[in-house]
């Protein structure tokens, strides 16, 4: 299981990727900027990836238009909630910071139903 992180934020992206192992996962890479996100989305082979809303003013939605046309399930995470989220991305999961890493992992095995199940941290 390859899991994008899409953060912004070095300590952030740090303590998820540190969760995420623990519990059996692989981070297979993590893009801090619009334009990293943007590579990764286009030309990594992962299985699913977690997005900051927000990426030092930019918008991450076009890394999420790169996954969604090639078919690789992703959720959002944001410090404002899912009311600021555009119609168009109203279907996917959508993770309020701080978020709670058991819920994150139960959203990764439900949108891929493949994912091992992780053991607990």
């Amino acid at each position: 299981m390859n899991i994008l992180i899409v953060e912004d934020e070095a300590l952030i992206a740090m303590l998820l990727e540190e969760m995420l192992d623990t519990r059996g996962y692989n981070v297979a890479a993590h893009a801090s900027t619009l334009a990293e996100g943007e590579t990764m989305a286009s030309s990594l082979d992962v299985d699913v990836a977690i997005l900051d809303v927000s990426l030092g003013g930019d918008s991450v939605f076009p890394v999420a238009e790169r996954l969604s046309d090639r078919g690789i399930p992703f959720m959002f995470t944001t410090g404002f909630g899912a009311a600021g989220m555009p119609e168009v991305w109203a279907d996917r999961p959508v993770f309020s910071k701080p978020y709670e890493i058991d819920s994150l992992i139960a959203t990764i095995q439900q949108l891929v139903p493949s994912a091992p199940v992780a053991a607990a941290g």
